[in-house]
């Protein structure tokens, strides 16, 4: 009876362990990176989406750790909602890094009354979005901010993913310039950062349904910045990306740019650059 029970708990510890290692692999997913080319974990700075997905170069960046120029493999702490009561009456933004534009911090004031749509100007058409203010005011802030200051212009969408359940495209870092041939070995891609950071937001019963438009982080939940993912496909991941807005039209332009698949892959991080070029020629904001 004893060899049955320590049998037992074994095969309980080895799939506590391979469901943790999964959450992990998901994780890194979609944080922002730096030396891609390197061995790309978990770079502070997918996203890094999609840093995502996700996060702010990688979304599992997905979509960056805080960007450095050389990637540096660390353990992530899991990222908590933010105690703040939504909508958020003040924010907090520290400053962090080197912006990769110059901008200002967000006003500390937002609007939390407003209701605001966002549109993602591209080469391949328009993307339009209604932002979450009253679930993620002080993200919303940031990225009317970011938008209203040009921050995203001529810049591209560097990684995309279609496969392992990560589905989403990581846009925001303007040293992806959209002139430039992306490649997946660069020491400088994913990196880009507004050279402040703020904490997340709206994380309780997050999921990441086709639609959602979420920020990238280094794997902390204090470490937004300018990287955000686009879903295109339901989308697996933990609760540690902030969901900020959902895409009203446009979803189609994300599904075209997958299926045309990657110029190439990024070693460990997942997806890859798209063959098929996104450039953000502008993000306009409507008060609705």
């Amino acid at each position: 009876m004893a060899g049955k029970q320590e049998r037992q708990r074994k095969r309980a510890r080895e799939r506590y362990e391979r469901q943790r290692q999964e959450r992990l692999d998901r994780r890194r997913k979609v944080q922002r990176w730096s030396g891609i080319g390197l061995a790309v974990l978990l770079v502070g700075g997918l996203v890094a989406g999609l840093t995502v997905a996700f996060a702010g170069g990688s979304p599992k960046s997905s979509a960056a750790a805080k960007s450095t120029a050389t990637a540096t493999a660390s353990p992530s702490a899991t990222p908590s909602a933010s105690t703040v009561a939504e909508p958020a009456h003040h924010c907090t933004y520290t400053k962090a890094g080197t912006a990769a534009k110059a901008v200002s911090l967000p006003p500390a004031a937002p609007d939390y009354k407003a209701a605001y749509q966002a549109t993602i100007n591209t080469n391949r058409g328009k993307i339009k979005i209604n932002l979450l203010n009253s679930k993620a005011t002080c993200t919303v802030n940031s990225f009317i901010h970011l938008a209203d200051a040009g921050f995203w212009n001529s810049s591209q969408c560097h990684r995309i993913s279609d496969s392992e359940g990560l589905y989403m495209l990581q846009c925001g870092d303007p040293t992806a310039k959209a002139s430039e041939k992306l490649s997946c070995s660069s020491t400088t891609l994913g990196t880009g950062t507004p050279g402040y950071e703020f904490a997340s937001e709206n994380l309780t019963g997050a999921t990441y349904k086709a639609g959602t438009v979420a920020m990238a982080n280094s794997g902390t939940s204090d470490s937004n910045g300018s990287q955000f993912f686009l879903v295109f496909k339901n989308t697996d991941l933990p609760a540690d990306y902030t969901p900020f807005g959902t895409i009203t039209s446009g979803l189609d332009i994300l599904q075209n740019v997958a299926k045309a698949g990657t110029s190439c892959t990024f070693p460990q991080a997942g997806g890859g650059v798209p063959k098929e070029k996104v450039i953000i020629n502008s993000v306009t904001i409507k008060q609705v």
